[in-house]
């Protein structure tokens, strides 16, 4: 089993016994006084001022005391929030942790139906809606004290799962993010991605817990980037397919992550790694944030420890081993003190008896002038068990690519079994939220096909 150790002042060793491995004294906290109408997020691309901190820094002592006070006479409810991303989402999920109760965030372009299912699946106890209706439900479960958040996954391997983290979980991630950016309060953060995925949550949580400015809009282009900028913005995240559509030269830092990373990016960019069941990143550009352990198992696989994990899935299940490691589903692996994610183990494709990475030919195809997008999946074959398809976007949409010219290309930089056996031309790669390719959907494209 592949490991390696990282130390809180970034001086690295690598051991194949150890894991990757950033420790640092965090303080256990809480805000028991947090008022909505002391934030600072705004959805017109103003801040009025600053938002309020997650915590304030007290003995554990004192924790104890305000945490059992906090939660005496509450039920620890699930609320929905079914709220497009503004202050009043903020605000509403600031007055649920007051009341000792946990947040369900709601993905806005779900259908009516779909998010029906989700209030029910995870056991929502009330629903609190754009116009400010609160609705109460029969199916509703509760949760425990320290609860704080229920995520529903993207869902991209099968059906969403409701991710529960603790207020000790979000606190160990927001720490850990804002010490390896070294956010302060004349930060300003600019929120643009969906807060119904960590990704996007996450950007308030931050900008909460060091009291710094916040914008907050509802998708973006470049006319509300730049208005955010000319507001003092210098902090947000994106995913790749924005980050190739817009100027953010102007920020201190970008985080990147979701899906695979463009292979040109600015030198502000951060790549990301992290899944909802981390709270977000545990890794920016391959080392590990502080108080996050990385190994890599006998398999192969990406496992993590560390207090921002997860406490268990909505239905109880916890998947964590006894030891607290958590298996994470990715392929990667830890060279020269950095870690490399290969992609979801489900994804590696076996062609001949070979193992192919996607990632690694979708990255060899982008390079290719006039391709904008491309994914690579491997679909069943009677001679070679998988064999490997790409599915690209041109820049011209009349425009052509030989397949005998895209394996021609690949072949120059990676082996020969790697290259696609069928080309499918299409005018777009259906992706999540998030930016991450929605595999079920590239197969049902109606398309033209080069074998």
């Amino acid at each position: 089993m592949a490991k390696l150790t990282a130390t809180c002042n970034a001086k690295l060793t690598t051991n194949a016994r150890k894991p990757l491995n950033q420790t640092c004294s965090t303080e256990l906290s809480i805000d028991a006084h947090a008022t909505p109408t002391s934030t600072g997020a705004t959805a017109a691309g103003k801040v009025l001022g600053r938002a309020p901190l997650i915590h304030k820094r007290i003995d554990c002592c004192t924790f104890i005391t305000l945490q059992q006070n906090t939660y005496a006479n509450c039920v620890h409810s699930l609320v929905a929030l079914d709220i497009k991303p503004s202050q009043i989402f903020l605000d509403h999920l600031i007055k649920i942790w007051d009341e000792g109760d946990a947040v369900l965030p709601i993905d806005q372009r779900l259908p009516k139906s779909a998010k029906q299912k989700l209030f029910k699946d995870l056991g929502a106890s009330w629903i609190i809606t754009n116009d400010g209706e609160k609705v109460k439900l029969d199916t509703g479960f509760q949760t425990e004290a320290d609860d704080a958040l229920v995520i529903a996954t993207s869902g991209t391997t099968g059906l969403p799962k409701g991710v529960v983290h603790t207020h000790k979980s979000i606190h160990a991630s927001v720490t850990a993010a804002g010490s390896r950016l070294s956010c302060n309060s004349n930060d300003h953060w600019f929120a643009c991605l969906p807060l119904a995925h960590v990704g996007g949550l996450s950007v308030l949580l931050r900008a909460r817990q060091y009291q710094s400015g916040l914008t907050i809009v509802d998708g973006v282009d470049q006319s509300l980037l730049e208005n955010a900028i000319n507001t003092g913005a210098n902090l947000t995240s994106l995913v790749p397919t924005a980050l190739q559509k817009l100027d953010v030269s102007n920020f201190r830092a970008v985080l990147v992550g979701g899906s695979s990373i463009v292979d040109k990016l600015p030198a502000n960019a951060i790549t990301t790694y992290g899944l909802t069941e981390t709270m977000g990143g545990i890794a920016y550009d391959g080392k590990a944030l502080d108080g996050v352990e990385i190994r890599i198992s006998d398999t192969g696989e990406i496992e993590i420890h560390g207090e921002m994990l997860f406490r268990t899935y909505r239905d109880g299940i916890d998947p964590k081993k006894e030891d607290g490691w958590f298996t994470t589903g990715d392929l990667g692996e830890i060279n020269d003190d950095k870690l490399t994610v290969y992609g979801r183990k489900d994804d590696l494709i076996n062609t001949g008896g070979y193992k192919v990475w996607p990632k690694l030919v979708e990255s060899s195809i982008n390079q290719i002038n006039g391709v904008t997008d491309c994914v690579v999946l491997g679909l069943p074959d009677a001679k070679w068990g998988q064999t490997v398809c790409a599915w690209i976007v041109l820049q011209n949409p009349n425009g052509s690519l030989s397949l005998e010219n895209v394996r021609r290309h690949i072949k120059e930089t990676l082996a020969d079994y790697c290259a696609p056996r069928k080309l499918f031309i299409v005018e777009s790669i259906p992706r999540s939220a998030l930016g991450k390719v929605l595999s079920a959907e590239v197969l049902k494209i109606e398309s033209r096909c080069y074998e």
